[in-house]
């Protein structure tokens, strides 16, 4: 059974290369453009991981990470942050709001899969 990975990103191109990416790699990929989408989806499923953009319209990332971490049914969802802020203290901001791992744009295409890959299995260790 494939992992599931839910993309929120308000970004066409930006999702669909991610989806391709993931596709390619054998994930599902559940695609919402805002945070609200994200959050209906999450009412009643559960997702192996989140790959989030931090820079969303109306609720933004870093608001939805607390959301997520603070609700019972969501806290113990990985979520990988994927973002343009690239600056110095980003990163640590980010991933102390509770970010489980950090991926600036633009994305390698690459490492993008090791880099799920690689959550999805330290989430299932713990």
């Amino acid at each position: 059974m494939p992992k599931k990975v839910l993309v929120v990103e308000d970004n066409d191109k930006n999702r669909k290369l991610v989806k391709i990416i993931l596709e390619a790699n054998k994930y599902e990929v559940i695609e919402a453009v805002t945070a609200e989408e994200s959050l209906k989806y999450l009412q009643d499923n559960k997702p192996d991981v989140i790959l989030l953009d931090i820079q969303l319209p109306n609720l933004g990332g870093i608001e939805l990470v607390k959301m997520l971490k603070n609700r019972q049914d969501t806290k113990d969802i990985p979520i990988i942050a994927v973002t343009a802020y690239a600056m110095k203290g980003d990163k640590e901001r980010i991933l102390s709001a509770g970010c489980d791992a950090y991926i600036s744009k633009p994305i390698d295409t690459r490492q993008l899969p090791l880099i799920v890959e690689d959550v999805i299995k330290k989430h299932e260790i713990s």
